[in-house]
């Protein structure tokens, strides 16, 4: 055996006890020093059951809806579900005029329908010369569909400025954020609301105009949020600010008021300052829910339905026992047909199922139906792989060539078609998982993935593992008194 094929052989055992350790039985997670990776297998709608929820444009059916608004709403509400720590959550365009979104194996579905129910209309509401308290429900000349208002809390107020010095105010208004500890309710919190009351405020500008949100700090160290105005947004701001200094300018999210800053002095650059009672965690949240609230088109929840997993755990059982059958009966025809290089052929195909299961549970990939499907078609690959090698290893044997240059030959003649056939399959894969993802067919994306990944370890696999396993079974061998254990 070649110093080659041995440095290749110390791989293939390190690769094998990688494979053991993340392929354990009972283990969830793998740390390597301050790195931790959660490895453990995930399942996708169809296998585990989850929570799908159907949203649609909020506007009268009569008024067109762009595509274009419609595939940013998508983009946010996937933001968002992210932000919920789903493995691999749905979220696809459903016709011109619906989103739908499936969270599987979720297990707080109260909290995701409340996230998801967030339309996250971000405006910059005029309140003249009397500040609105945070939390209060209101109506505006955009949204229209406010609440009653609130109790109102007592906090200091903000001030809204390019620079970063709070003020203070004779009303009392309170920042709505996460973890907030008093009686206002959280924005997008799943409680029912009444009739809508109270004045309609104008809409100076809404979240459309936003460039960028981010927490910061002041001079002082203290927690702000600063954002960034496109430059439709940055005149009307210079506009309104100009004009209004010394007079309320609430930020409401969803007809729920977050803020209430007073305009302190002009804001003419585009850029501006949320100040007040932050923080840190108070100010990143609400930045995170200004940034991803901005949504150009209104949301309504169509229907909400609970997914159960009886029928994709069904399918699931049904498919492994097909999936077991199908290996036990190609290792089977592997070792009649080609005798010790079969019996080669299982060990590395063994091999090639442990370290295309790991890199499934580290990436992590989700497992749904057609991603299984998929994962059992690239088996076959891997076993067309060897079956060419091992025709063409026989063709030289036949021609009485050495058993060790016989296998070198039946590697290089036989790679050739190898590669062809699995870069052609490796085309279609990112060509599928292109459609997948530019029309929201998960499924599609799912079962592209894991061929894909299941071809490049079987061209691995075939072409290293199996050539080195080889040399290592067959280099001192007399082929001259072994004809049999080749099938010849």
């Amino acid at each position: 055996m070649g110093q080659r094929h041995l440095r290749w052989l110390i791989v293939i055992v390190i690769l094998l006890g990688i494979d053991l350790w993340i392929n354990w039985p009972g283990t969830t997670s793998v740390r390597i020093g301050p790195y931790s990776q959660n490895v453990s297998l995930r399942e996708g709608l169809d296998l585990q059951g989850g929570l799908e929820v159907l949203l649609e444009a909020d506007v009268p059916a009569n008024q067109a809806v762009d595509a274009t608004s419609m595939d940013a709403v998508r983009a946010v509400i996937e933001s968002r579900v992210n932000g919920l720590g789903v493995s691999q959550p749905v979220v696809q365009l459903s016709g011109s005029r619906r989103i739908l979104v499936e969270l599987p194996g979720y297990e707080n579905p109260q909290d995701a329908v409340a996230l998801i129910k967030q339309t996250g209309l971000l405006e910059f509401v005029d309140a003249g010369t009397t500040p609105l308290v945070a939390g209060m429900q209101v109506r505006t000349d955009v949204a229209g569909n406010g609440a009653a208002q609130a109790t109102p809390s007592a906090e200091p107020s903000q001030s809204l400025s390019p620079s970063a010095t709070p003020q203070s105010t004779p009303a009392s208004t309170e920042t709505l954020a996460a973890g907030a500890t008093t009686g206002t309710p959280a924005a997008g919190a799943a409680t029912a609301v009444p009739t809508p009351t109270g004045p309609v405020y104008h809409t100076v500008m809404t979240g459309a105009d936003l460039s960028s949100v981010n927490a910061g700090a002041d001079q002082l160290g203290k927690p702000v949020i600063n954002f960034v105005l496109s430059a439709a947004g940055t005149k009307i701001f210079s506009d309104y600010t100009t004009s209004h200094v010394g007079q309320y300018l609430a930020i409401v999210l969803d007809d729920q008021v977050l803020s209430s800053p007073v305009v302190e002095t002009p804001i003419t650059n585009g850029q501006g300052q949320i100040s007040g009672s932050f923080t840190v965690e108070s100010a990143n949240a609400l930045a995170i829910q200004l940034r991803y609230g901005a949504l150009p088109i209104p949301l309504r929840v169509a229907q909400i339905e609970t997914v159960g997993p009886s029928l994709g755990q069904d399918s699931l059982r049904r498919s492994l026992v097909a999936g077991a059958v199908g290996m036990s009966v190609v290792a089977l025809f592997m070792i009649l047909y080609y005798r010790l290089p079969g019996i080669v052929a299982d060990v590395a195909l063994a091999l090639y199922f442990l370290t295309a299961l790991s890199i499934f549970r580290v990436l992590p990939v989700t497992f749904t139906l057609p991603g299984i499907a998929g994962f059992v078609l690239s088996v076959g690959m891997a076993v067309d792989a060897n079956v060419l090698i091992f025709e063409r290893l026989k063709e030289e044997l036949r021609g009485g060539k050495p058993l060790r240059a016989a296998v070198e030959a039946g590697f290089s003649r036989a790679w050739l078609s190898i590669r062809d056939s699995n870069f052609s399959t490796l085309i279609t894969c990112i060509i599928l998982y292109w459609f997948g993802g530019a029309f929201g067919a998960s499924l599609v994306k799912g079962f592209a993935l894991t061929l894909a990944i299941g071809v490049l370890v079987s061209m691995f696999t075939a072409i290293i593992v199996t050539r080195t396993f080889l040399h290592l079974v067959l280099d001192r061998m007399d082929f001259s008194r072994r004809h049999s254990w080749f099938g010849i």
